[in-house]
């Protein structure tokens, strides 16, 4: 870690640059996810697209306290950092902890909410007939299966094609969140030194 207060300046703008880019990551990751699902009900995904958010406004603030070298703003953005880094990392975890099951729960949440239009377009994108079985509330199925070839065969249901889906989109948000929830944790160190650091340009007595 830079020791001079030039060194720490400059190291600490150049993260908070690479926060911006990290959250639009974060925010095409989720957005991604969302989409790829298409009616799953995914909240875990959608506290990942907050961080992204979140983070590009604390990172504006990180390099404007950086270039001022305001105590104020840098003690603020410290905190706020400190618990984005939090929340972040709990998200992620929670999307690498969701087993099978869970992730089924909340398909079918998302089945049940949307509309016939939607289950209409999943089915024929998917190859796939009804949630768990043809039994279930879904548009009739107007095209044939694409996946069969026997005239009479019959479609799959919609939960097995999109379990591949679904659990990947958890793992991508996973896995990347918590890697960036790591350089935010470096991002407040580097803060808190930076912060007791004296300018040399500046009047010794207005350094608080």
């Amino acid at each position: 870690m830079c020791g001079g207060f030039t060194c720490s300046k400059n190291a600490l703008i150049s993260l908070n640059i690479l926060y911006i880019v990290v959250a639009f990551i974060l925010i095409g990751v989720a957005v991604y996810s969302r989409a790829a699902s298409i009616v799953t009900n995914l909240p875990i995904v959608g506290g990942i697209l907050a961080c992204g958010i979140i983070l590009i406004l604390i990172s504006v603030l990180g390099v404007m306290g950086a270039v001022k070298h305001h105590q104020v703003m840098l003690f603020f953005y410290m905190v706020i950092l400190f618990l984005l880094f939090l929340i972040q990392f709990s998200v992620a975890c929670a999307c690498l902890g969701v087993n099978i099951a869970q992730q089924e729960q909340l398909a079918e949440q998302g089945w049940n909410k949307v509309n016939n239009q939607t289950k209409s377009h999943v089915q024929e994108k998917f190859g796939c007939c009804g949630f768990h079985n043809e039994n279930d509330t879904h548009p009739v199925c107007s095209k044939p299966c694409i996946t069969c070839i026997e005239p009479e065969c019959q479609c799959p249901p919609c939960m097995e094609k999109l379990q591949s889906t679904i659990n990947y989109a958890f793992k991508l948000c996973g896995w990347i969140g918590l890697f960036f929830s790591f350089t935010e944790f470096m991002g407040v160190l580097l803060t808190v030194r930076y912060r007791n650091q004296k300018d040399p340009r500046a009047n010794p007595s207005a350094f608080l």
